[in-house]
């Protein structure tokens, strides 16, 4: 992979969180000298995707998917989606428990997304996966075509309010499981452009999220715009649960968490082997 005409392409998803976090290298407050600064934006599971090519310089992943890129990517140690004791909701539209679980087909936003592999780690092991686009797990419950569905992004608290009974939050099952922070997404740099770019561009993700967080009106109104018609306090709280102190720098919870879930998706035999965690700490 290079880098063309000077010109380095963030791969991210076109939501308020995400939004919020690049608002300063889009406003140019925060730049990279040198380099023009571009955005693919694309729903996480195309990402995840697009990911294996090795074709995008920086890119958003679920952190279900870093052992199939490790390849072409290092993890940064900023940028990352982690919460805590909340995650993606497994939602019906009749009343359930989680023993109804059992043999349901489950509407899932990405094979390779984090919310299946947790469902897979927490859930039954006889239901039958329906992968959906992301925006179309609500629907195929509503109309019958899953009995169950995994929701991200916004759903993940509005759910009451689209209509949905919650079953298992899987953010919850995983602290529960434990104690530690939940690994969502991460964002990654690629190992082909050479170390000191991929400082630089680290460095960068770190000053365009701190700059964003210390003028969160501004990045708000922003983001917001990326919210699906999202209401501000909603998306206010949205943004404030993935944009966190753990995003600014995963520590070593995060390091910790991610080996974890990938300790526990082998101990499961989901995932073959550990993968080496290759980290770029952001200054």
């Amino acid at each position: 992979m290079t880098i063309n005409d000077n010109k380095i392409i963030f791969g991210h998803s076109p939501d308020a969180d995400d939004a919020f976090m690049f608002y300063a290298m889009e406003k140019k407050y925060i730049e990279i000298p040198g380099y023009s600064i571009a955005h693919h934006m694309e729903d996480i599971e195309s990402l995840n995707v697009l990911a294996a090519t090795g074709k995008l310089p920086v890119t958003a992943i679920s952190a279900a998917r870093y052992p199939d890129v490790a390849e072409h990517y290092r993890i940064m140690s900023c940028g990352s989606s982690i919460g805590r004791n909340y995650g993606p909701m497994v939602v019906s539209v009749d009343p359930m428990t989680e023993a109804d679980l059992e043999c349901k087909r489950v509407a899932v936003p990405g094979r390779f997304t984090t919310s299946w592999l947790l469902f897979q780690i927490f859930g039954p092991k006889n239901c039958e996966p329906v992968f959906v686009d992301f925006d179309d797990v609500g629907p195929a419950v509503e109309e019958g075509r899953a009995d169950v569905g995994i929701l991200l992004h916004e759903g993940q608290i509005l759910y009451e309010k689209l209509g949905f009974h919650g079953i298992m939050s899987l953010g919850e099952k995983w602290h529960e499981a434990t104690a530690l922070p939940i690994p969502l997404g991460v964002d990654l740099v690629s190992r082909h452009i050479g170390s000191e770019l991929a400082q630089t561009i680290a460095d960068a993700s770190l000053a365009s999220i701190n700059y964003a967080r210390a003028h969160e009106d501004d990045a708000l109104e922003y983001a917001l715009g990326f919210g699906r018609g999202i209401d501000p306090e909603d998306g206010k709280k949205f943004v404030r649960m993935y944009v966190n102190e753990d995003t600014v720098d995963m520590g070593e919870e995060g390091r910790e968490a991610l080996n974890k879930l990938f300790g526990m998706a082998v101990e499961r035999g989901i995932l073959k082997e550990m993968p080496e965690l290759d980290i770029v700490q952001a200054d």
